[in-house]
Formats: structure tokens, sequence, C-alpha cells
């Protein structure tokens, strides 16, 4: 028996859970379609407003997504990095995107137009509902992002960020926890639709309190998972 050998935008296709069990059939005209492209870090990827007639799969680097307030603060709403994907509600709608999305570093992202996405929807229908799942995902993220800013205070969501973020893989129960902030403060402060200011203050009130010890730009332990945890609550 013959195996295809595969192109690089085939393989790299492969790789997201939605397109791995395609046949070679369809996995073909799909990558034929496809459009890599290489934004630079600051590099607009999509407007706000704009008509993308199709989705987007991160391959290296990070996609933010994000809305400009009224009043010209920035909020993001995610960050998608190498792995994830985004604009799939875009595969059966037309309407304008409300997000902007733009590379925080350099990035390499493959674009698939819809009508190449709706014919491999036809010939395999198990693509359309995995799609589906994801972006049901994507709907329960935004919900529990809303929650966030509706609900909490500034400090229930800096806990709940870390909580979150918390690597309990090892140690024993009640054990100093780390979290490696994937990003630098201000990007997590937009996403929890806080200042800078009032998330370093919310920082210094968990560390003044026993809760937490910075190490470095971009580590923090966690001395008290338990009430941080009832603090996220």
């Amino acid at each position: 028996m013959v195996v295809p050998v595969l192109t690089p935008t085939q393989q790299a296709l492969t790789r997201f859970a939605p397109f791995g069990g395609l046949d070679a059939a369809t996995l073909e005209p799909l990558a034929q379609s496809a459009r890599t492209c290489r934004p630079t870090r600051g590099e607009i990827l999509m407007h706000r407003g704009a008509r993308p007639g199709g989705m987007y799969l991160v391959i290296e680097g990070e996609i933010k997504l994000f809305l400009i307030s009224s009043a010209g603060a920035e909020r993001i709403v995610r960050l998608a990095g190498a792995g994830d994907s985004f604009c799939e509600e875009n595969i059966l709608s037309d309407t304008p995107q409300t997000l902007a999305a733009q590379a925080t570093r350099k990035s390499v992202v493959i674009y698939l137009p819809r009508g190449a996405l709706l014919s491999a929807m036809d010939a395999q229908p198990a693509l359309g509902r995995a799609l589906m799942t994801n972006l049901s995902v994507r709907m329960g993220e935004l919900v529990d992002g809303m929650e966030q800013c509706i609900q909490r205070s500034s400090t229930q969501r800096v806990a709940h960020y870390l909580v979150q973020h918390a690597d309990c893989s090892a140690g024993d129960v009640g054990a100093d926890v780390e979290v490696r902030l994937s990003c630098n403060k201000q990007t997590i402060a937009s996403q929890l639709n806080l200042t800078p200011e009032t998330f370093s203050r919310v920082l210094n009130r968990l560390r003044r309190d026993g809760f937490i010890v910075p190490r470095g730009r971009r580590s923090i332990t966690l001395t008290d998972l338990p009430s941080l945890q009832l603090i996220a609550a």
C-alpha cells in the first residue's frame, strides 16, 4: 500500500484536531485553497468590521483578538497561540467581525476560505461537527470572560486568573504552586478588563496578605492556593 506524501500545508492542517481525521481526497483541495500568512510583531491581520470569508489557524506565534473602547482603551478578548484557531463563526455567516486581530510576535497563520471549508464539510460531515464543538467552547470562554467582568471584583478576577493558570501537576496538597505568566502584565490586565495600575495594586495586596510571592517578571508562587480559590469563587 502506497502511503501518500503530505505537503507541508497538509501536514500543518492535520495537527489541528478538526482536520486530523480528513481523508486525502478531502484534505488535498482544502490545503490547496489555504493561504499562509507570516505577520510580524504588531502587524494587523484583520481589522474590526472586516469580512474575512474564512477562518484562521495559528501555526506559530500568537495573535491577540481585541476591541478598542470609545475612550481608546484596548480590551483583549482572547490570545490565540500555536494550535488555536479563530473566526470559525465566519464559515456559516458573512457578518462583520467585532474583533480585530493583531500579531503579538512573529507568527505563522494559515487562512482557510469559506468555500473550501463548506466543500470539506459536505464531503465529511464530522468536520462540521468538530468545528461546531470548537465554536461552542469559544462561546463558553466568552461567557466566562463576561462573567468575570460583570460579577467579579478586581481581586476576584486576578485570583481566578492565578488559580486557572496554576501548575498543580506536582507536589503535595497545600504546597506552593508556581504560575508562569505567558504574557506581560499589561496584556493580562487587558484580558481581565483592568487597568495595569489596578492589576499591580491587586498583586501587591495579595503579596502583602501572604497569598503570593512574585518571582521576577513572568513567574508567581502561590503560597496559599486554597485561600485564592475561595477568593476566586
